[in-house]
């Protein structure tokens, strides 16, 4: 009788060993030790190419009652250890960064440096510790850093009366979701060039995309000005794009052309509209002639316009700015944009995990610049005034008909 296996059983036996996973290894290891006559512990690690430790540890195993750790393939804590968790290392990386990191003279906690992966990891072995771009990749988390760009956030002044009116803007947006009135935050995004001028960004390509080594205006074919509505409570957003000049007409136009397309269908019940938008551009404020329009709106929509402004300085807060935009933005660097239709195309895929969606519409009025109203116009509007803000804070009814 054969004490050991034979040599087809000892190919198949290596072929199936090289497939297990480590505790599976150790464990065939063990069975195949039992289940060869001759009980040779040399021939199993012969074989197997293996420690008699690891053949051992089967038999251990297998020998308990519970197979231990049936949903890991090592015991917690088992397997090399992490370079970046060792104190001296991070104590290394810290010491290193040090000369390379700046601080936000406004907030003393933050800090940031320019080194690369590469220069931190080239820093770190000059230094004893051979490490490499992953674990210096693990090293900046543990130590919070992470690649972050600069934001437009500062005001670059702070108007009189700041405060109070994001106190206004907050209550009034809160007591309309409470009604079920709508809420919309409005605002032109920055106008593109349509045509074959060079435009920022990257895009994937199979090959080299090449554009004029300068900007020139005879190559553009028109201007596209984006005008953007976003109904902060369903998350929806409508990006008009003007083919002319924005103006309080257009930006009216807008509006009404959301309104009929998808606001009274969301909200057949409302008797009121909270516009969000900031205090410049074709609706600032202090312009007559968009109050004018407002008041044209209002008459055609029917129902009451409540205008909140957000102050001069602040326009990156109005919600359509950094819940929007950024995402337009992202779906239309790096390409060519040559016709409207394409514009159109590109800004309809912007979305979000969370569940935007954006639709975009192309108008194709001509709009005059230039145009002006007067405070006596004005003052034939049916416009109430805030007694406590009445810069930022305005409503508008739309007039009755006897």
């Amino acid at each position: 009788m054969k004490k050991n296996l034979s040599e087809e059983a000892e190919a198949a036996a290596k072929k199936l060993y090289d497939t297990l996973g480590e505790k599976d290894k150790r464990r065939y290891a063990a069975v195949l030790y039992l289940s060869v006559e001759s009980r040779s512990m040399a021939y199993i690690c012969q074989l197997l190419c293996v420690d008699h430790k690891t053949v051992r540890k089967g038999l251990s195993e297998l020998s308990q009652d519970d197979i231990p750790n049936p949903e890991r393939q090592r015991g917690k804590g088992g397997g090399r250890k992490k370079k970046w968790d060792d104190p001296e290392l991070n104590e290394a990386f810290c010491e290193v960064i040090k000369n390379f990191t700046a601080g936000d003279p406004m907030d003393e906690s933050i800090k940031y440096t320019n080194l690369s992966k590469h220069e931190i990891a080239e820093m770190l072995a000059f230094v004893g510790y051979k490490v490499s771009r992953g674990t210096v990749s693990k090293l900046l988390k543990n130590n919070s850093f992470k690649k972050r760009k600069i934001q437009k956030r500062k005001s670059l002044k702070s108007v009189q009366g700041r405060d109070a009116q994001f106190h206004r803007i907050n209550a009034e947006k809160d007591e309309f979701h409470q009604a079920g009135e709508p809420v919309i935050s409005v605002d032109t995004k920055k106008k593109e060039a349509i045509g074959n001028n060079h435009r920022e960004g990257e895009c994937y390509a199979n090959g080299q995309l090449d554009g004029p080594d300068h900007t020139y205006e005879s190559l553009n074919d028109g201007k596209a000005v984006p005008h953007g509505i976003y109904d902060l409570y369903n998350n929806h957003a409508a990006i008009h794009i003007g083919t002319s000049n924005e103006t309080a007409e257009f930006i009216v136009d807008s509006i009404i052309l959301w309104w009929v397309t998808y606001g009274i269908l969301n909200y057949p019940k409302a008797k009121r509209l909270l516009i969000l938008m900031d205090s410049g551009g074709a609706n600032s404020y202090r312009h007559h002639i968009f109050k004018k329009e407002l008041q044209r709106l209002a008459d055609e929509i029917g129902i009451t316009i409540h205008i909140k402004h957000y102050p001069s300085y602040t326009s990156k807060w109005n919600p359509i700015e950094h819940r929007v935009f950024p995402h337009v933005s992202r779906v239309i660097k790096g390409i060519f944009i040559r016709t409207y239709d394409e514009f159109k195309k590109l800004v309809e895929r912007a979305k979000t995990k969370t569940g935007l969606k954006v639709v975009a519409t192309i108008i194709n009025n001509v709009y005059e610049k230039g145009k002006t109203a007067t405070i006596d116009d004005v003052k034939r509007c049916t416009v109430t005034f805030d007694p406590e803000e009445p810069r930022w804070n305005y409503i508008v009814s739309p007039v009755v008909c006897v």
